[in-house]
């Protein structure tokens, strides 16, 4: 898999992709992962990104032509474009599942009070949002969505069996784990998981993921 990302600020991306998992699934070509300073794609000495919105308005608006510029340099018949945006489509492990099967996705990080609606309307394929909040820009959205991809891909995780049993991949979330030592503190790990009974293991995991999900995240019971 190829993904390029195109930002204002290439380093708040460089660091943590450059980290224990995502690092090795580029040293052991699992991902082709590549960052770029959109500004490279200015055609002015003073490599201008914005400008005042048309109307009036507080902020700055990211102009189209580097956008639209840069896409088009990196991308092939095979690409999907995504732009990190609060406006877009809220982002969950079903839609990193779809993005970890596509060969090549552009992300396109979004700035100020957004980019020129022209990008989303004929250049971006699909606006993704991490959550109903706002950050300081898209890179560090885009950390986020690459990492969530990254890790589906075969071969990423120590263990294959790692990123089916994660949380959200069955509708639930991830039952509780616990390591040695088998007592701390007076407190103890379920007998269930010391007795060596898969059978019972694993239904005492979906119950417990059941009760963690009516308890944390019941929206998902309904869905």
């Amino acid at each position: 898999m190829k993904i390029d990302i195109l930002t204002l600020f290439p380093d708040i991306c460089c660091a943590p992709l450059g980290e224990s998992i995502m690092k090795r699934a580029q040293e052991n070509g699992i991902v082709d992962l590549q960052i770029h300073n959109l500004r490279d794609w200015t055609t002015d000495k003073h490599h201008i990104v914005d400008d005042a919105p048309f109307g009036g308005g507080q902020g700055m608006v990211m102009k189209p032509e580097p956008i639209f510029a840069a896409v088009k340099d990196l991308r092939n018949p095979t690409s999907r474009v995504v732009l990190m945006s609060p406006a877009g489509q809220r982002f969950d492990q079903q839609l990193a599942t779809q993005l970890s099967a596509e060969p090549h996705v552009i992300i396109v990080c979004g700035h100020y009070e957004g980019v020129d609606h022209r990008v989303i309307e004929h250049l971006v394929d699909l606006e993704i949002s991490i959550g109903d909040y706002v950050l300081t820009n898209g890179a560090i959205a885009a950390v986020v969505l690459v990492d969530a991809i990254v890790r589906l891909l075969p071969g990423a995780l120590g263990h294959e069996q790692s990123a089916i049993d994660d949380s959200f991949n069955h509708g639930l979330l991830e039952a509780p784990q616990y390591t040695r030592p088998a007592e701390f503190r007076d407190w103890k790990v379920p007998k269930v998981l010391l007795s060596g009974n898969h059978a019972e293991i694993a239904k005492w995991r979906k119950e417990q993921a059941i009760k963690r999900t009516r308890e944390n995240r019941p929206d998902l019971l309904h869905e």
